[in-house]
Formats: structure tokens, C-alpha cells, sequence
């Protein structure tokens, strides 16, 4: 049975609480992104951040107040951002973590050898999403192709193509220097917010 996620409801705070998943193969830059945003946000509008250290990999979460999207309905919006560890043997934790999310920022690692890992890890994804009910296609996930610095590197396009996807929201992005990652995490915010105003 497919269903729809829903964000929280805060009345008391007058909030709505969404979820949003950083997912991808192992080192393809999910920790680099979140460190990048919490980095980049002012200490008034951001939660502190919670590491979870697994034996390869850290699972970070940290909350914010995205105030340039403003309100809906007279509720402040409130954001939580997850990463997941990216280690195929990681599948518990990874389909705990992505359990009511609103939405999933796929981070692809994009050196030229890594097409099977980002192509593994995207399938899993979408199993993970069909497991708990939600359907994938009218879900809001962004495709973030990382290490735009590598060479040879991925064309942009190729993972769509390999799954046989299309329509996806596309962003290019150089974590470790910040390149792109505001802009990945602008656009999932709105594609969440969007798909919540229709529903």
C-alpha cells in the first residue's frame, strides 16, 4: 500500500516539522554537505549538531529555520536534516533513518568509477521508500551530482539514464568547497513545500 508523508504538526509552537535525508553511497560527501550547511547558517536559525559515529561512517542531524521561505498558513517551517551511513552493510540503520522523511537529497559521488555504487545505492533508495509505504515517484528527491572536480568525471545525465529516470530535479555540486550545496538544499526545501501545499 502506497501512502503519503506528511510533516509534522507542531500547534503548540506553531510549526511544521519536515524531514529531509541526505542519502548516497558511502564517501560521495552527505557528512560534507551537512557540515557545509550547519557551517554556513547563523547560530540563531540552527540546532546544534549530533553525530552518531558508526565503525566506517557518521550519522549527522541538526535542525533550522529556513526564514527565507517564510510561513504557511501562520506556521514557522522547521527543517531536520539527516544523513545516512553510506556502507551497503549500514541497510538497518539507513531504512530506520529514512522512515517519515519528506524528502531525500541523493548525493552521487561523480569520479568516473563510481556509476555502479551511485546506481546501487539509488536503487536501495527507492526500495527503502517502496518499504515504507511512500511512493517514489511523487516523492521530492533531488539527484546532487558531487565532486564536480573529479577527472574524469561522470556526465551529467548518465545515472538518469542508467535507472531510467526522468524529470528529476539535477544539481551540481563541489561539497568540500561549498559549491552548490545551499542551492541543492533550496531546492529540496521548496520541492517539499510544494508537494505539501498540493497534497
Amino acid at each position: 500500500m502506497v501512502k503519503k508523508t506528511m510533516p509534522h504538526l507542531d500547534p503548540t509552537e506553531k510549526q511544521i516539522v519536515f524531514k529531509i535525508v541526505y542519502f548516497g553511497p558511502g564517501m560521495s560527501g552527505k557528512t560534507t554537505n551537512l557540515l557545509y550547511i550547519h557551517r554556513t547558517l547563523t547560530d540563531r536559525y540552527k540546532g546544534e549538531m549530533l553525530v552518531l559515529d558508526t565503525e566506517k561512517e557518521r550519522t549527522l542531524f541538526f535542525d533550522f529555520f529556513p526564514v527565507s521561505l517564510g510561513t504557511v498558513q501562520g506556521y514557522s517551517l522547521k527543517f531536520h536534516l539527516y544523513t545516512i551511513p553510506g556502507q551497503i552493510y549500514y541497510e538497518a540503520s539507513r531504512r530506520i533513518i529514512l522512515e517519515g522523511a519528506d524528502g531525500v537529497v541523493f548525493v552521487a559521488d561523480s569520479q568516473a568509477d563510481k556509476l555502479d555504487e551511485n546506481t546501487q545505492m539509488f536503487r536501495l533508495m527507492m526500495e527503502n521508500l517502496l518499504s515504507h509505504g511512500i511512493d517514489p515517484d511523487a516523492f521530492p528527491i533531488v539527484l546532487q551530482y558531487n565532486k564536480r572536480d573529479s577527472n574524469p568525471r561522470l556526465k551529467l545525465g548518465v545515472i538518469e539514464k542508467e535507472l531510467g529516470i526522468e524529470g528529476m530535479p539535477v544539481t551540481e555540486s563541489i561539497a568540500t568547497h561549498g559549491r552548490g550545496v545551499m542551492k541543492t538544499l533550496q531546492l529540496i526545501s521548496r520541492e517539499i513545500i510544494k508537494r505539501f501545499q498540493i497534497c
